[in-house]
């Protein structure tokens, strides 16, 4: 492996020839291209690949939230990596040796931001859903303009529905409105709140499984 610390062509990132070019920890280097493996994965490495393959599948629209709001890069660790490490770490069961997604343990954003006191939500008719807390703007480092975001997720649908900006903490509730295809779904709902500076979020909660009527 070969570091480059100055040349023509800048760092390098991809593959030439027989050699890979990557960055590593802020560092430009070359490596030997793997081999592929003759052996069959076991059965510990298949279960591995499956959970890893879950839970990229699940956060990929997430991204754009966790990039920003989830933890602190470490090293050479994105937030999106630390989010996926939570993720398999903490929000997978295997179950007849199929993983699944705990939603209840899944984290959208992770954050030192104070969150919510006393949460509640409740599907209301007209596919919507509201929400009503207790003020704590004066907890910590929390602030009454500190902005509640929504992310919603239906299973059967297999789809997202993020909601930004919704309401401020000094509100003390919110009302969102799902499309007419989430009527009677059941539908997973996560609330967090992020600074107006867009750089400290809390940690997300789950408010539950709801039907939307």
């Amino acid at each position: 492996m070969a570091t480059i610390t100055k040349g023509i062509l800048g760092g390098i990132s991809g593959t030439i020839g027989t050699v890979v070019g990557a960055n590593f920890r802020g560092k430009d280097i070359l490596r030997s291209r793997p081999k592929k493996s003759s052996k069959l994965p076991t059965e510990k490495q298949l279960l591995q690949q499956a959970k890893f393959k879950l839970v990229v599948q699940f956060m990929q629209p997430l991204k754009f939230i966790q990039s920003r709001y989830f933890g602190q890069n470490s090293g050479a660790k994105s937030r999106v990596n630390l989010a996926v490490s939570y993720m398999l770490d903490n929000a997978i069961s295997v179950v007849l040796g199929v993983p699944e997604l705990l939603y209840n343990k899944v984290l959208i954003t992770k954050g030192d931001l104070a969150g919510f006191q006393n949460l509640t939500a409740a599907p209301v008719a007209g596919q919507k859903i509201e929400f009503n807390w207790v003020d704590n703007s004066l907890q910590g480092n929390a602030s009454a303009d500190d902005i509640v975001n929504v992310v919603c997720y239906s299973e059967d649908l297999g789809n997202f529905e993020i909601f930004q900006n919704i309401a401020v903490r000094g509100d003390l509730s919110a009302e969102m409105t799902l499309p007419l295809s989430y009527q009677a779904k059941a539908v997973s709902v996560w609330v967090y709140f992020n600074n107006t500076k867009e750089n400290l979020a809390c940690n997300s909660n789950y408010v539950g499984l709801l039907t939307i009527l």
